[in-house]
């Protein structure tokens, strides 16, 4: 039997939930608006490389990386992201990643390779800001290559003679 929610909690709460995250705070990992992450409700305290869905302090649910345990919480960081989030207690914790779908493949967050991309690239923290500004900078400029030969390519570019 199918039964509607009338929150994302209650979702999570009751059963398996499913999402397609939007945004670039999970790349690589997660891709925006193509993979979908399977969320399960939350069974005791979270452990470091846990994936929780949150609610922040402006009341958007968020989807982002345990990178450290503390006693009154955690301190979290999108994958995608530099800038640690603190203050995450377990009263924001909604649910908890359980794995993600690729395509149509299911990865489960006890995937060996999985792991060994956590452990690099968390470990790898201080070195996120600069590859994550250089992958920004390409992604640009990839964009402005492509939307110069399209206008050429349309006749509304700058090689457009009569």
């Amino acid at each position: 039997m199918n039964e509607s929610f009338s929150t994302i909690e209650e979702a999570v709460a009751r059963e398996h939930f499913v999402i397609t995250p939007h945004g670039v705070s999970m790349w690589p990992m997660i891709r925006n608006g193509k993979d979908t992450v399977l969320i399960e409700p939350v069974n005791g305290r979270l452990k470091k490389y846990d994936i929780p869905l949150y609610k922040d302090k402006r009341g958007r649910y968020v989807v982002h990386r345990i990178i450290e345990v503390t006693d009154t919480g955690y301190v979290i960081c999108g994958d995608g992201l530099y800038e640690k989030e603190y203050d995450i207690t377990d009263d924001n914790i909604l649910g908890v990643v359980d794995g993600f779908y690729r395509k149509e493949k299911f990865i489960p967050c006890t995937n060996k390779g999985y792991m060994r991309y956590v452990k690099l690239w968390v470990g790898m923290m201080f070195m996120r800001k600069p590859i994550i500004k250089t992958v920004r900078k390409c992604r640009r400029a990839k964009q402005l290559i492509k939307e110069y030969f399209l206008r050429i390519v349309k006749g509304k570019g700058h090689y457009n003679k009569k």
